[in-house]
């Protein structure tokens, strides 16, 4: 016996699929329908219970987050009745609670504020008293009136009543916690981890080692699998596909990963890769990212922090891509290759080398610098002081006849340019392997600073 959770995408929570059934929760194993009667209040659509499990049939009277009545017709035709007692039909005392139960968790899950995935626990029954029978023919009227919360816990008085003569009462101790909420046609392994609030929608498929953060939502049709960890509040649209094999001829099924932080976006038909064992092993995207729709990120690849990749940006296996770069629509980074913190990758590029930190990077084979990405570090908060300073320095490199060597010594002799962000633009490019793209776009560099 106790209360049940919200319903969303018309089915049931279905818990004990992926092995989270708890104790108290007996009451809400039947199944959802899909639909509900017309005349069914729409605040009862919260419950899990149908028919024969519902014991409400309507509201009478509501107060939002105080207090309900509602109704319940005691009909021969109950199951309940068939064998309790055969001859002499009488209402269960415990169903009397467990109405109760039902109404305070309609109550509960109507509050301002009541997560979309809670559930009502039913954790304790204190003082019920039982004062006379309830037959086939009483119009049973449920009250729950809301006394006190600590925390999780919820005290509720509740009485019931048949032509205004008192037949029960008990005050009742419940639980709400959010719980995941999974469509019925959705295929979940039983091994997979889905955190509390988490929404899965309909013939999305989530593999056995697939672990599910808090407050997700993954889309319909939506395929996550293999050793992938996602973040609390990240949302996975329709048809993205999510931690499957990578497209190495080289792998050989070895256990790799996929690790995503918390609040990215992946838009419909995103592809995200697991790693390698000769990449490292892992594939990380960290949090707070948007990648729209067709983005495909390959194995071993490492995305930083409140990134943007336009429709179908790709990225080849073992690419670095650090805090806020925005890489435009249908861009192509090359395998191994990084692209700097705050860059910005101008539509349909193809980058071969690295690309510079802070920079405009547009064009294809070859791509070329195009200054500072002015516009994209004004919008983060640069200062005009380390604008200025960068844009010097990116007139050393860009503008100057020295060649990168000694532009970068110029560049950490002078004392005017001593900040974070010019230490970082020189480590980025001593740091190059594959080397950095610094061939100017047009006569002279967008951005650069004038003589």
């Amino acid at each position: 016996m106790g209360g049940c959770g919200a319903r969303h995408f018309g089915g049931s929570h279905q818990e004990a699929r992926f092995g989270q059934a708890r104790h108290g929760e007996a009451g809400c194993t039947h199944q959802a329908a899909r639909a509900v009667s017309a005349g069914l209040p729409a605040v009862l659509d919260r419950l899990n219970h149908r028919f024969p499990s519902l014991l409400v049939d309507t509201i009478d009277e509501h107060e939002p987050g105080k207090r309900m009545v509602a109704i319940k017709n005691v009909t021969v035709n109950e199951d309940f009745f068939r064998g309790h007692f055969p001859g002499k039909p009488l209402m269960p005392a415990v169903l009397m609670i467990e109405a109760l139960t039902q109404v305070a968790t309609a109550l509960l899950l109507d509050r301002n504020g009541a997560f979309a995935t809670s559930r009502v626990h039913l954790r304790g029954v204190d003082g019920a008293k039982f004062r006379r029978q309830v037959v086939p023919g009483d119009r049973l009227r449920l009250t729950v009136t809301l006394k006190h919360t600590k925390g999780s816990l919820v005290r509720a008085a509740a009485s019931a009543d048949v032509d205004g003569q008192e037949v029960a009462e008990a005050e009742l101790v419940l639980m709400v916690t959010p719980s995941a909420d999974i469509d019925p046609s959705a295929r979940v392994h039983t091994g997979a981890a889905i955190g509390a609030g988490t929404i899965v929608g309909a013939f999305a498929t989530i593999g056995p080692s697939v672990r599910i953060g808090r407050n997700c939502k993954i889309g319909a049709s939506a395929v996550i699998d293999g050793h992938t960890t996602v973040g609390d509040g990240t949302e996975i649209f329709p048809f993205a596909s999510i931690g499957l094999p990578p497209q190495d001829l080289k792998y050989r099924g070895e256990p790799t990963q996929l690790v995503i932080g918390e609040g990215n976006i992946f838009r419909e038909f995103v592809t995200i890769h697991r790693g390698t064992a000769g990449g490292g092993g892992v594939t990380t995207i960290g949090h707070r990212n948007l990648f729209m729709n067709y983005v495909h990120v390959a194995h071993d690849c490492h995305v930083g922090n409140e990134t943007i990749f336009g429709p179908h940006a790709t990225l080849g296996g073992h690419v670095s891509i650090s805090d806020f770069v925005n890489v435009s629509a249908g861009s192509a980074v090359h395998q191994f290759c990084r692209v700097g913190p705050y860059a910005f990758i101008g539509g349909y590029s193809v980058i071969t080398k690295d690309a510079l930190p802070y920079g405009r990077t547009v064009g294809s084979r070859p791509a070329r610098i195009f200054g500072l990405n002015l516009i994209g570090l004004k919008r983060r908060g640069f200062s005009d002081s380390t604008l200025k300073k960068l844009r010097a320095a990116y007139r050393y490199l860009l503008q100057s006849k020295l060649n990168t060597t000694q532009a970068m010594e110029r560049i950490e002799q002078d004392p005017a340019l001593s900040c974070p962000e010019v230490d970082n633009l020189v480590q980025f490019i001593r740091s190059a392997s594959r080397g950095v793209i610094l061939r100017r776009g047009g006569k002279k560099a967008e951005g650069s600073a004038e003589d």
